[in-house]
């Protein structure tokens, strides 16, 4: 069963000499439980995709239906709602709350959306994260790896179908950027979440299940 289906998805930014076509007829679809890859130059399109496949921006046309929802039809607070509630997303800036230790980054969104959340669950991803003994330290006592950690855990807390990572080791070094994408994995197989990963490291890119490339806005067979 799919959990993604992108179906010609286009998007164009700015106009007359500065038109940009950012996307070009998208087609895709991602099953539940894979780990996809989505590689690329600089500015062929990825991040678009993936804000496209996120509800975070709007398509100028085709379709977007993450676990059986069309985006499209959904109300801005809909939208909203289901993004919190389905959707977890990584970014290459860790975006932590500075004032909030680990545990309350971890639990915001669940915060956000009036639920406490599974404890047990909780319990299970921050000790595959590593990250018992940092649970009261602020973002700032943080190391970039384990800053982006609590980043993946946070994504994870609200059990969404599908996890969407921009470029999640863009900021850190080689050997931790392994050692993210690997937890990436790990977590996405022991709690069966579908995700997509942004990314321009070749090498990274091939611990996921599948690789696509984008390149000039089209997906390039």
């Amino acid at each position: 069963m799919s959990i993604l289906e992108v179906r010609g998805l286009t998007k164009t930014y700015g106009e007359g000499e500065a038109k940009v076509q950012a996307l070009r007829g998208i087609d895709l679809s991602v099953a539940r439980g894979e780990f996809v890859a989505v590689v690329g130059s600089s500015g062929s399109g990825k991040s678009t995709f993936l804000n496209l496949a996120g509800g975070l921006d709007v398509p100028d046309s085709g379709e977007v239906i993450v676990d059986g929802r069309n985006l499209q039809q959904l109300s801005e607070r809909e939208l909203t709602i289901f993004r919190r509630r389905k959707i977890g997303f990584v970014f290459q800036q860790y975006n932590l709350i500075p004032m909030l230790d680990a545990r309350e980054n971890i639990l915001l969104p669940l915060r956000l959306d009036g639920r406490q959340g599974d404890e047990e669950y909780l319990q299970e991803l921050v000790h595959l994260l590593g990250l018992e003994e940092k649970m009261k330290a602020l973002p700032g006592q943080l190391s970039g790896g384990q800053q982006q950690r609590v980043a993946i855990a946070r994504a994870l807390a609200a059990k969404p179908s599908l996890i969407l990572a921009d470029e999640p080791t863009g900021n850190l070094d080689s050997r931790t950027s392994q050692d993210v994408t690997g937890l990436l994995r790990v977590t996405g197989e022991r709690f069966s979440q579908t995700i997509v990963m942004i990314t321009h490291n070749e090498e990274i890119a091939q611990s996921a299940d599948r690789i696509l490339r984008i390149e000039d806005g089209r997906l390039v067979k």
